[in-house]
């Protein structure tokens, strides 16, 4: 049988961007050769933002007062990656996968009383292997302050403050998606199997350690083809010398550097995974 799977991973401001740019499928490129870019309109949202997510963020934060101290090196958001097996949603179909992801989101709008105007985006992909979810919250605690007052307040430490949280997490998503007549199992915790550790080559099959390892290895960073400075003819220049350098040189490089370094950010998240 399938399991029921929900994963939580924790977002800096830095992070939101790239982010944004994976599960809205703003890339041209991607570096998952998983994604069928011929399939990318089946994608859905549950949720659509408003904007970037750095801009709903600040939206948010300001539209419901939300409190809290938030530094550079704050986790300001989370994300839910939920699905099950590919054979589950071949099982049940089209009709009952669109049910399953939205039984999901109303999962997220109920669990630690979290409630919908939280959630920034919640987006389907179909046009990977496997369904799939991201859905991008704010961690919001409802909590009181020093004078005893009723507050919203940001804080990701405080949400995930119980030291089997993610179990917790675990446990609470299989009966949600159960008593909603789906057919899944919740994984066996390792306090019961008492396994600590598998050997190396049983590893490397589970994670497609080689695989991933050799497509590193050939990752090569392109830049763009522009012409250098030496080929710029200043005679015919309308513009000063340094502003043409800057638009058709520097600019382009700069703009698709930014783009891959977002891209290997989502990639080592994933690997991180």
């Amino acid at each position: 049988m399938s399991y029921a799977i929900i994963r939580n991973t924790k977002y800096k401001r830095e992070n939101l961007k790239g982010i944004f740019r994976h599960n809205e499928r703003r890339n041209k490129n991607y570096s998952n050769d998983n994604i069928d870019k011929e399939k990318s309109y089946l994608n859905y949202s549950i949720k659509q933002p408003r904007y970037s997510y750095e801009k709903e963020f600040d939206k948010i934060k300001e539209e419901y007062n939300l409190k809290g101290q938030i530094k550079t090196v704050s986790n300001i958001a989370c994300e839910y990656i939920i699905t099950s097996d590919k054979q589950f949603f071949e099982t049940i179909g089209e009709e009952e996968t669109k049910r399953y992801f939205e039984t999901a989101y109303q999962f997220v709008t109920e669990y630690k009383n979290l409630d919908e105007q939280y959630i920034m985006s919640a987006k389907v992909h179909i046009d990977e292997e496997t369904p799939h979810m991201h859905l991008i919250f704010l961690p919001v605690v409802h909590t009181k302050d020093k004078k005893g007052n009723d507050i919203e307040k940001l804080a990701c430490s405080e949400f995930w403050k119980a030291k089997d949280s993610y179990r917790q997490l675990q446990d609470a998503f299989y009966k949600y998606m159960t008593s909603h007549n789906f057919e899944l199992e919740r994984g066996v915790p390792k306090e019961e199997t008492r396994r600590e550790h598998i050997d190396l080559k049983e590893y490397k099959e589970i994670t497609n350690f080689d695989k991933t390892k050799e497509k590193l290895q050939n990752m090569k960073l392109e830049l763009p083809n522009v012409p250098e400075i030496a080929d710029i003819n200043i005679n015919r220049l309308s513009k000063k010398r340094d502003e043409k350098i800057l638009e058709e040189i520097i600019k382009p490089k700069d703009e698709l550097i930014n783009e891959l370094y977002q891209d290997k950010l989502l990639m080592h998240q994933e690997l991180l995974k």
